[in-house]
């Protein structure tokens, strides 16, 4: 099935066709249509104008081309026909579909694939040293397998050296019988392990910033949630701040931490984070590392959910099937359903709280429902206590000390190597002490509880 588009009076931009398939048997958590649709709204933010589409259901892909040799002419006339200069597949392709598609197509039509389109996104939108690093290392080891032969240099990058012989970084003078492909591919190898030193080197100081964070009891909360579903508003109207903001798909990509004061005089420290989409590449998530772990190192995750958006369920899965896949879905959630000032009906989202536990419908453009989300949110950090009983090393004096300052302490008992603490703490610290539970069989009720917990949230 094909469709073109109307063209448009704006500015002209380089053009686009897209290309969708269903698999039979394939599971995912947007429709065609609807994964489509987000096709293009990631095309419209890298600056691409859509001017057609194309979508084929198959039981498989096929093996040179991804879709059927017949798709693949009526792609080629569509694509002549409309002018287009770039073809867009909504999946990621394999180097070797890739290049044959490039090939059954015409010589000025260049092929890119879902996993290309997000990382150039992601090099437009990328501000801090670490985030240029990140997207830069996801580039090369996305292009790295889909060097050809038609590869005739190696493109300068910020960093990458300056080319001459003998310098660091530069491609050098090549060895006897070896071919140019040969020598990019080697620079592009060095330069990768070249990036990741230094990733390593900012990872360190994120380490160290956490445990500092952490050293101050101030509890830490993760923003998350699908792209555009509105973190950054969130982050502003909680903190009074002026973070980045923009009505576009990953506005913001580095993470930052605002001081939010809650009820009662508490505090916790938010941390805004890049946002989640369906087909997220495992490149991305493996360069992001750092980045992601704000999220799996925090005391509670606040989810927030685009409730206006007619997909707003199937962008939640995606978002909890990114957790899972990160390890950071056993940590405590609070789901914000944002944009109610958007719903023509406002008692759909009363209706939908029901399906989220621990959730609050909100504007956070407008400041609704923000109190109530404060509250739940100090309740989680604050008021939630689990009962334990646990076993510590001497040498463990930072968590005896968390123990008698942040919990309820009702038995302490000092035995060799360590001391026995039995009581309550915030639930959020469980998972802390996860190492130490006191496992023997007469264990307390508080024990057992206490193992409970951790089971249901691990």
């Amino acid at each position: 099935m094909s469709k073109k588009i109307p063209q448009s009076t704006a500015r002209p931009r380089e053009r686009a066709f897209l290309v969708g398939v269903e698999l039979h048997g394939q599971t995912q958590n947007l429709s065609l249509e609807d994964s489509l649709a987000e096709l293009a709204l990631l095309a419209d933010t890298a600056g691409v104008e859509v001017v057609g589409e194309l979508t084929q259901k198959l039981s498989r892909p096929h093996t040179e081309t991804f879709i059927g040799p017949g798709k693949v002419e009526e792609l080629k006339a569509l694509a002549e026909e409309t002018l287009s200069e770039v073809v867009i597949f909504d999946d990621e392709l394999s180097p070797r579909h890739q290049r044959e598609l490039e090939k059954a197509l015409a010589p000025n039509i260049r092929v890119l694939d879902r996993t290309a389109l997000i990382l150039d996104i992601f090099a437009q939108h990328a501000r801090s040293s670490e985030g240029i690093l990140q997207v830069e290392l996801a580039q090369y080891e996305y292009n790295l397998p889909r060097l050809t032969r038609a590869w005739t240099h190696l493109e300068r990058q910020a960093g990458g050296g300056g080319g001459r012989s003998g310098s660091s970084g530069g491609v050098g003078l090549r060895g006897p019988g070896e071919t140019q492909l040969e020598v990019d591919k080697r620079a592009i190898r060095k330069r990768i392990a070249h990036i990741k030193k230094e990733l390593e080197k900012v990872e360190a100081h994120r380490m160290r910033y956490r445990a500092q964070r952490k050293r101050s009891r101030i509890p830490t909360v993760a923003l998350v949630g699908y792209t555009n579903a509105g973190k950054s508003t969130l982050l502003n109207r909680l903190s009074k701040s002026e973070v980045y903001v923009a009505d576009q798909l990953f506005a913001t990509l580095d993470p930052t931490t605002r001081r939010v004061e809650l009820p009662g005089n508490d505090l916790a420290l938010i941390t805004d984070t890049v946002g989640f989409i369906q087909k997220l590449p495992t490149t991305l998530v493996a360069a992001f590392h750092a980045t992601l772990e704000e999220i799996s190192q925090a005391d509670l995750l606040l989810h927030v959910v685009d409730i206006s958006h007619p997909n707003a369920l199937n962008q939640y899965q995606a978002v909890q099937d990114t957790l899972q896949e990160i390890e950071a879905d056993h940590i405590p959630v609070v789901t914000a359903l944002n944009k109610v000032d958007q719903l023509q009906r406002p008692e759909v989202a009363r209706e939908t709280l029901k399906n989220f536990p621990k959730s609050v419908g909100i504007s956070a453009i407008q400041g609704l429902g923000i109190p109530d989300l404060l509250h739940l949110i100090r309740e989680e950090l604050y008021e939630s206590y689990a009962p334990i009983q646990v076993h510590l090393p001497y040498q463990q004096g930072a968590l005896i000390s968390l123990f008698h300052e942040l919990g309820q302490v009702d038995l302490v008992e000092h035995r060799r190597g360590g001391v026995s603490l039995q009581g309550r703490i915030p639930g959020r610290l469980v998972a802390q002490f996860a190492p130490w539970l006191n496992k023997k069989e007469n264990s307390s009720e508080a024990q057992d509880a206490a193992e409970n917990l951790l089971s249901e949230e691990i």
